[in-house]
């Protein structure tokens, strides 16, 4: 009786792994795994990037290791329902990992209340949740950037320039930096603290700052064109500086500056570093950018996925900051120091 009995809660426990998604100890690990990734918008620059990228690690993990790893791509469109059910989905179509980036980072409850009772560990990248969800369960990461670094740099490189030659920027003589501010989205972690220490960094720095304007965007190139077109219209030539919460929102103030034919140019900057907003800083409309790095948080992403997949712990070079945490620092990026990042997206 007490043998039967062994037998069984032997079996139970082995059944028990099994259905844990990591190859149990002394078996060949698996030689497919399965990723579903859910981004916010499928068209936003920076993402779309990431994607890339992604792509292009799984290329070569694959041809390290002899292992396929399927992807199932989907975009929500700016819909959290829509992200939901998608996230749904992966999990009846059986991944073993999935990937998030989320539509609101305040709304990831219904992602990690199906991901658990799946038993399914979750990587959110790029637009940070909260962090009293994070904590909800331990298979739960996130992989980015500290958003505050961008909003300092921002803040420095238009500093830096006003050392070089105040007159130059401070077009109307008063000793005030005028400015204008165009906000990625409403409520939006990373806009709010880059939109709060791009200015407060330029204040710290000694420097007297006026606001003549400040709206949302949504991290969109013709809002962004829009916005700054009607800002022209009514301030004219008063505007100093343009801060922007990405590259996109700078192009998009870039073309209508260009459009309007203004004559003395205020400061552009803006942040992502992505091969367009790049591409500016090379020609001179745009001032200068806070790199994102693409490289490393795709990467970072793919390596911390298959990672979780296989039940292998994470390569050397990489480190869980709190067990969960995968972040990367911004880099400054202008005219004097593009050199250092020409071949970056290559």
């Amino acid at each position: 009786m007490k043998k039967g009995m062994a037998v069984l809660l032997c079996a139970l426990l082995v059944a028990t792994l099994a259905g844990c998604g990591r190859p149990l100890t002394g078996t060949e690990p698996p030689k497919t795994i399965k990723i579903g990734i859910s981004v916010y918008d499928q068209y936003d620059t920076f993402v779309s990037l990431l994607n890339e990228r992604f792509d292009q690690f799984k290329r070569e993990k694959e041809q390290q290791t002899g292992v396929t790893i399927t992807v199932l791509r989907e975009g929500a469109g700016g819909s959290q329902v829509t992200q939901n059910n998608q996230v749904e989905a992966f999990i009846r179509d059986g991944c073993d990992i999935i990937c998030v980036n989320l539509v609101d980072r305040t709304d990831a409850a219904m992602v990690i209340e199906k991901a658990e009772a799946a038993n399914i560990p979750v990587v959110f990248f790029n637009r940070e949740l909260v962090e009293e969800d994070l904590e909800r369960w331990n298979k739960l990461y996130y992989v980015g950037a500290y958003a505050l670094e961008s909003g300092k740099i921002q803040g420095e490189i238009v500093a830096d320039r006003c050392r070089q030659n105040m007159a130059e920027v401070d077009i109307n003589g008063d000793g005030i930096l005028q400015y204008v501010m165009l906000e990625g989205e409403a409520g939006h972690q990373d806009a709010v603290v880059r939109t709060e220490y791009s200015v407060s960094t330029l204040i710290a720095e000694g420097y007297a700052v006026e606001r003549l304007e400040d709206e949302i965007a949504n991290w969109s190139r013709a809002q962004a064109e829009t916005k700054m077109a009607q800002w022209l219209a009514t301030h004219g030539g008063a505007i100093e500086v343009v801060f922007a919460n990405n590259d996109d929102m700078a192009l998009g103030a870039i073309d209508a500056l260009k459009k309007a034919n203004v004559e003395r140019w205020p400061l552009v900057v803006g942040i992502d570093g992505t091969p367009v907003g790049m591409q500016a800083v090379r020609e001179g409309t745009m001032t200068g950018t806070a790199l994102n790095d693409a490289n490393g948080q795709a990467q970072a992403l793919m390596e911390l996925a298959f990672s979780l997949a296989m039940g292998q712990p994470l390569p050397a070079e990489f480190t869980l900051q709190e067990g969960k945490y995968i972040r990367f620092p911004y880099k400054t990026v202008t005219a004097e120091t593009l050199n250092l990042y020409e071949d970056f997206y290559k």
